[in-house]
């Protein structure tokens, strides 16, 4: 089998995708080969998974950017075109900065931001999540940011520790051990609430500024026309391997959120999710 990830490797669905496949090999009986396709925000790998065979044999670790590429006209697929197995994961977006920066809360970042227009806010790839969450920031505080997109995260992070942007908007995940070394600092989440791995940061709410939820979910996918059957047998192994205690620990000692859902879940998030980007992205101007 081989599972498709449409992220550089080391990134945060780089970093799910590779211990979930491990454990999925016991159940199902053989090697998965996982396989980084990057590019276009995502568009390369999903768009390669979703054309691929539907006989169960390609998947794809398919990611929110599924319900956005789309709306931006950046992408022939839609999340229609898979057929959900499981979800295992929501993260926020979390502004992160270097640990000697000026500013130490977000309200500093914000008036900061807005005597120095042009601030260089990394991302994962140029219109996808962590893009859409620099931009709902900038909406939500009146601020310009110059937005440099990365093939992924964890190039983005390795950019702001050589000091080469002034902030990421990434995941907890791939900023977090940087973070406990001292090297970066997170100043606040951009969520309904405040993250397991990191209880101190507030949220975008707690510092006094009305920013819209934004965070990436990632899963596992075929293509749609992929035999029920052969997707239940996919959806069981999954779903028993992302279960495990050695996925739930190392999943918490990473500083990635758990939300599993099985296929009738994941198919729900996917619809309300387009349906959220289909509305929130003329509203940004993003394009």
């Amino acid at each position: 089998l081989t599972l498709i990830v449409p992220y550089a490797a080391g990134g945060g669905t780089d970093l799910i995708a590779r211990p979930l496949a491990s454990l999925a090999e016991k159940y199902l009986g053989q090697p998965i080969a996982v396989v980084n396709k990057t590019g276009g925000g995502g568009a390369v790998g999903m768009t390669e998974g979703a054309n691929a065979k539907p006989d169960g044999y390609t998947l794809t670790f398919v990611t929110v950017e599924s319900t956005i590429l789309r709306h931006l006209g950046l992408a022939s697929f839609s999340y229609k075109d898979f057929k959900p197995i499981i979800l295992v994961n929501y993260d926020p977006s979390v502004l992160t900065v270097p640990a000697n920066a000026p500013y130490n809360t977000l309200q500093e970042f914000i008036e900061y931001a807005k005597n120095n227009p042009g601030l260089q806010v990394g991302n994962g790839g140029a219109n996808g999540i962590w893009h859409m969450a620099a931009a709902e920031i900038e909406r939500a505080a009146g601020v310009k940011f110059t937005h440099v997109p990365f093939d992924g995260g964890k190039p983005a992070v390795t950019s702001l520790l050589g000091g080469h942007i002034d902030a990421v908007t990434v995941s907890a995940g791939e900023v977090l051990e940087q973070v406990k070394a001292g090297q970066l600092k997170t100043l606040a989440v951009l969520g309904d609430e405040r993250i397991d791995s990191m209880p101190d940061v507030p949220t975008f709410k707690e510092s006094g500024i009305e920013a819209t939820q934004i965070g990436s979910w990632k899963g596992v996918a075929v293509p749609k026309d992929t035999p029920d059957d052969i997707a239940k047998i996919l959806e069981d192994a999954f779903m028993k391997s992302a279960q495990e205690e050695e996925f739930v620990n190392y999943m918490k000692n990473a500083g990635l959120q758990m939300l599993l859902k099985d296929s009738a879940g994941f198919a729900q998030t996917m619809q309300e999710s387009d349906a959220f980007f289909g509305k929130l992205i003329p509203e940004l101007g993003v394009n």
